[in-house]
């Protein structure tokens, strides 16, 4: 396939997944693999458009972000929001370095793993979203420690493909008392230092497949992940607060079973 036409697929992809909870990377994922993409270098691609969806979050809550910044000196909640996210971060970055290398050469490559990990992701938020206790806390900027680390525990699950980072974190959430809004939106506040982490360690490690005729690849797969990412976060909040997330729970198990599917007809 045309690598700049593999960029644009799999940019939108990046874009349009990765804030809703449906697993980016399980998408893109099996997208690769359905392109005939097995080069290391779209491994590498992959994480790296990731700065492109972060950067649409800096965007659409620059002003937010910024007057927390202003405040921290003097204002003890801002102070509180800033600690709930590194809080909330800290878990997945011990599991994270962990066990990257296992994730990423075993468990990301393993189709049969994404696929049945969409389809018991999605079971498992159609399950909490109808039993999750009552919801106590309404502000995503104003979580307890307790919540924060909670959430960030539940995000340790993403690390395996196809569970979904934003799915993670929102499922915990629910569990723990967050309404539907405060959970998607923290979840977008934790996605900046997590995506940033992984997107350094991986451009690190990938620095030798980076070169300057795949930069602008990259480019286009970055700046098309940006603009998708922003639709998304301006669309979702207002969707689930209205409807929930069962549509993208039946989206899961539906490209799972598709998934499975493909693998036992020997596509994938």
């Amino acid at each position: 396939m045309n690598e700049w036409l593999a960029a644009l697929i799999l940019g939108l992809i990046e874009g349009l997944t990765e804030f809703i909870p449906v697993s980016s990377t399980g998408h893109l994922a099996l997208a690769k693999e359905l392109m005939g993409l097995d080069e290391p270098k779209w491994n590498a691609f992959i994480v790296l458009i990731q700065l492109g969806a972060i950067l649409a979050v800096v965007a659409l809550y620059f002003q937010r972000l910024w007057n927390v910044v202003v405040r921290l000196p003097t204002d003890p909640a801002a102070r509180r929001f800033v600690m709930a996210v590194l809080v909330a971060f800290v878990p997945a970055v011990i599991t994270g370095l962990l066990f990257h290398e296992f994730i990423s050469t075993v468990l990301l490559n393993s189709p049969m793993v994404i696929c049945i990990s969409l389809i018991v992701g999605g079971v498992a938020l159609l399950v909490l979203e109808k039993y999750a206790p009552a919801p106590r806390t309404t502000d995503a900027m104003n979580l307890s420690w307790k919540e924060a680390i909670g959430v960030g525990l539940f995000q340790c699950l993403a690390l395996i493909p196809g569970v979904s980072r934003s799915g993670a974190t929102i499922a915990g959430g629910l569990a723990l008392g967050l309404d539907k809004r405060a959970a998607a939106e923290f979840s977008f506040f934790l996605a900046i230092p997590t995506m940033a982490g992984a997107f350094a360690l991986d451009a690190w490690e990938s620095r030798d497949l980076i070169t300057p005729d795949y930069v602008g690849v990259i480019a286009l797969g970055f700046v098309v992940s940006f603009v998708s990412g922003g639709f998304v976060i301006k669309t979702m909040l207002d969707y689930v607060q209205k409807h929930g997330f069962a549509v993208f729970s039946w989206w899961r198990i539906a490209v799972g079973l598709a998934g499975l599917g493909a693998i036992w007809a020997g596509v994938l």
